[in-house]
């Protein structure tokens, strides 16, 4: 009888509820309001010919390498940066060694390393979400080959300092970190060319959030230019698809758009956490498009508040099953329109529940 490898079969399966999402998405950190319309423009002029040929990845490469200012042989595009953390674990782990991560944070870290037989060691994050730099290093052994961060981090929006990033690819030089910068365009700091002086640090981007291109899944791989070798030989040649690749360009070409985006989103979450610490509710500050925030001290007390959002024509995420989440919830920030509405039903559902904690803001 044909039977999966034992590896597969322990790896947790991962819905993310995507069905029957009406109403305003706040729910998966998208860009509330869609891509540029330089992109959308491009899309429009797609051609049958550009459709029936295979993807060549060269010319987008080369000018999404040019706009992170660095050469094109460091630089990979994925399919979403959910490729570039499973082409990671297929260059670098083995059956048993070893990859760490810091919980709470993005799933499929753990679900990549383990397909591959590999051990995942979570170390918990500290006290209101701190980065655990001192334990994270303590943790690292000889199996260790792949150590995962996002930066900032998901769900709380907590963010890893450059020097204590540097540390840890110098206590850990025969394993790769992988500094996922997802949020970056939200935070503004990067670890793009640390490869110089550290080669096992790689950094990833995504087209998904601030450029508002999540459904074309266009992400991006960046590091040392020889490892990169390896990581290719495991990357199908056309792995990024025809339309993503011809948009772009074009995405890269309207940082205009891009900036007045982030800029409405960083003045929501300060609308955001003003209206929380009005309302005594716990939160934790971001450098993110989300806050996290907490609701109750159950899922229970996080499933009702969302169910009541949900009535209201807004998504927001339950965030209570992750770890040190107990009655969390996610809201993602989008342009001030967006955020008046979220605003007002945050307030009515508030009230409603009872759910104001008295707790400080933070």
């Amino acid at each position: 009888m044909l039977k999966p490898r034992e590896a597969v079969l322990a790896v947790p399966l991962y819905h993310p509820p995507l069905a029957g999402r009406e109403g305003l998405r706040l729910d998966f950190n998208e860009n509330t309001v869609g891509c540029s319309p330089r992109v959308l423009e491009r899309l429009r002029g797609l051609d049958p010919e550009q459709l029936v040929k295979y993807p060549e990845r060269g010319p987008a490469e080369a000018a999404v390498a040019g706009f992170l200012g660095v050469p094109s042989d460091e630089v990979l595009l994925t399919n979403g940066v959910d490729e570039a953390i499973h082409l990671l674990c297929e260059t670098y782990l083995e059956a048993d060694d070893e990859a760490v991560i810091v919980v709470p944070t993005y799933s499929m870290y753990r679900i990549y390393a383990m397909a591959t037989g590999a051990r995942v060691v979570e170390v918990a994050a500290g006290e209101d979400f701190a980065f655990p730099a001192e334990t994270l290093i303590e943790r690292v052994s000889g199996r260790t080959r792949l150590i995962c961060v996002a930066n900032p981090n998901n769900p709380p929006g907590s963010v890893a300092s450059r020097e204590d990033l540097l540390r840890i690819a110098r206590s850990a030089p025969d394993a790769a970190l992988l500094v996922d910068e997802a949020y970056y365009e939200f935070y503004g700091q990067t670890m793009l060319g640390a490869w110089r002086e550290l080669p096992n640090v790689y950094v990833a981007r995504t087209f998904s959030k601030a450029y508002g291109m999540a459904g074309l899944r266009l992400g991006v791989l960046a590091g040392d230019a020889e490892q990169m070798k390896s990581v290719r030989r495991v990357a199908s040649p056309y792995n990024v698809n025809a339309v993503a690749l011809g948009c772009v360009p074009e995405a890269i070409a309207d940082q205009g758009y891009v900036e007045g985006y982030v800029a409405e989103v960083r003045e929501g979450r300060e609308r955001l956490k003003k209206a929380l610490g009005v309302y005594g509710i716990r939160f934790w500050p971001s450098q993110a498009n989300f806050i996290l925030m907490r609701v109750g001290l159950t899922k229970t007390d996080s499933a009702k508040f969302v169910e009541q959002m949900r009535r209201r024509g807004m998504l927001v995420r339950d965030r209570s099953s992750d770890h040190g989440c107990e009655g969390c919830v996610r809201i993602t920030l989008g342009p001030k329109e967006h955020v008046d509405r979220m605003l007002a039903a945050l307030q009515e559902v508030v009230e409603e529940l009872g759910i104001a904690q008295g707790a400080s803001p933070r």
